[in-house]
């Protein structure tokens, strides 16, 4: 049985995807979000959410730096959590970069971040943001919480109840 099994598999390329997977192991998911204003997402993440500014690019690309100023358009920016990193991209530059059209900002998915401890994060966030659902222990054990970035990008944070 378990040989029928692999061949099967194998009919389905899976033996062929492991093999390739060893050969180019992934390492970092970084989402690049289309946003209408990359100052304002910046300062969101940086203000409220304490991410770090790794990189910022003009709209000229002239000026790559790590330093926001306000005197400054934006068409990309990279910040940083420890090991989590979001890009953002201005929506006209992002339509033109991949030859995509961006109806709107915002995504019918979520960004989860796992946390030390959901319930700090929540009271310390509590009088600054507006939160799309307030904390509660989920079904799987899980303290969670979500609220909405400028552009609508629905954030979700997790720790496991104590």
């Amino acid at each position: 049985m378990a040989t029928a099994l692999k061949d099967r598999m194998r009919e389905f390329g899976f033996s062929d995807f492991k093999i390739s997977m060893r050969r180019k192991r992934m390492i970092r998911l970084t989402p690049n979000l289309a946003v209408a204003n990359v100052a304002e997402s910046v300062r969101f993440y940086t203000e409220v959410l304490d991410f770090k500014l790794r990189m910022i690019v003009d709209a000229e690309k002239a000026h790559i730096g790590d330093v926001l100023k306000e005197e400054i358009t934006y068409i990309w920016a990279n910040v940083m959590h420890g090991d989590v990193g979001v890009m953002f991209q201005q929506k006209q530059s992002f339509e033109e970069d991949l030859g995509v059209s961006v109806d709107h900002t915002g995504a019918s998915a979520s960004l989860y971040m796992e946390v030390e401890d959901a319930d700090a994060l929540y009271e310390s966030l509590k009088e600054r943001v507006t939160f799309h659902k307030a904390i509660a222990t989920t079904w799987y054990g899980a303290r969670e919480f979500y609220l909405k970035d400028p552009d609508g990008y629905l954030l979700g944070f997790s720790s496991m109840a104590k």
